[in-house]
């Protein structure tokens, strides 16, 4: 992308009543944000759904001084800007209808072939909501996920340190320009997370903190991603709002289920009771249903002496026994719940017992 298609769909995202959608179907109409602003009047009028009002707004010079305000910046401060056309963009995101048009970047943000999830929650988290989020981090690590949120309180910058514990990539989705960060006692953690990963936003940089501006961040942590997660939540809050966004994007939505007189468990309760999101309690749960394979960093190969609980090792003696077995048989022929045993096949398939296969099924190494 040139420099100067770069100012001109910088004013074309600066319009304010032009959004991402209008904007793309005016670039596919085009071909090009430049010709766009110089298109005559009557062509653009022309455009079904384009009326006079919003070809009346399409005037560069009313933009233009913010516009190479807003490139300066980006050429001062280093930062990555993504095109929806362009072969980096997300590629989840990309078939979002609303995904932004230009994603500004700043850090080492590396999405190609990742498994990529988003995990929110409420601002109040408590210590169960933080130790299941760490945990389940921490026992996803060996698939090597991208972690996405928001970085606000609670339940988002949980999720972002248990990733930089555990060495995994992970992305701050900002609601403001990339010039900042909100709120101000997370700006210890933002080096670390540049190192690994680091931070998205369509905001410019002079765009302050503002809660209106949330509807927007979540539409990119929802979209970015295969699956959310919602880890605690009120009856209402930005994370349900997030699980919708997610569901009207067709991905998939996870909840953590909690006590029934809890709080902040009734968003996430809510969530499952609507099946608006699948219950989870374990990362085991999301592997079966993403049918995520761990990653071999070295070849693997079936260790020799492994500690195995007694049920570990009664689920391996039926696969063995059985073949290539579903889920639902082999719990069936351990007499165990399903949610139980596939905790137990996620241990031998890190320990190099076992496999997973197309179709819910298993077999023995």
């Amino acid at each position: 992308m040139s420099e100067s298609e770069l100012i001109y769909l910088l004013a074309l995202q600066r319009i304010p009543n032009i959004g991402d959608v209008t904007a793309k179907k005016l670039l596919q109409y085009f071909g090009s944000a430049t010709a766009i602003f110089e298109a005559k009047k009557q062509k653009i009028t022309a455009i079904d759904g384009i009326g006079e009002r919003t070809a009346a707004l399409l005037d560069f010079s009313t933009y233009e001084r913010e516009v190479l305000q807003e490139l300066d910046f980006i050429k001062e401060t280093d930062i990555n800007v993504r095109y929806f056309q362009d072969q980096d963009y997300p590629s989840h995101l990309k078939h979002c209808i609303d995904a932004p048009i230009l994603l500004f970047e700043r850090g080492n943000i590396d999405l190609q072939q990742k498994k990529i999830i988003s995990i929110v929650g409420t601002r109040k988290a408590t210590t169960h909501g933080t130790a299941f989020c760490e945990q389940l981090i921490e026992d996803l690590a060996p698939l090597n996920p991208v972690i996405v949120s928001g970085f606000a309180y609670g339940i988002d910058i949980c999720a972002h340190k248990a990733a930089l514990a555990n060495n995994l990539q992970t992305i701050g989705c900002l609601a403001h320009g990339l010039n900042q960060i909100y709120p101000k006692v997370h700006k210890k953690y933002e080096a670390e997370v540049l190192k690994n990963g680091g931070f998205l936003s369509d905001f410019w940089s002079d765009k302050t903190f503002d809660r209106k501006n949330f509807l927007k961040r979540n539409r990119v942590i929802a979209g970015i991603s295969e699956a959310t997660i919602v880890i605690e939540s009120a009856e209402k809050g930005g994370s349900l709002v997030t699980a919708d966004i997610a569901n009207s994007y067709n991905r998939e939505v996870f909840a953590v289920p909690g006590r029934a007189t809890d709080s902040l468990s009734k968003g996430c309760n809510e969530l499952i009771k609507m099946q608006k999101a699948q219950l989870i309690t374990s990362a085991a749960d999301l592997i079966y249903y993403l049918g995520w394979e761990v990653e071999d960093k070295k070849p693997q190969q079936t260790q020799l002496f492994v500690e195995l609980s007694a049920e570990e090792e009664k689920v391996l003696l039926q696969l063995k026994n059985l073949g290539k077995t579903e889920l639902d048989v082999l719990a069936l022929a351990c007499q165990m719940p399903t949610f139980e045993i596939t905790t137990y096949l996620l241990n031998l398939e890190l320990n190099g017992l076992v496999r997973p296969l197309p179709g819910k099924m298993f077999e023995a190494i």
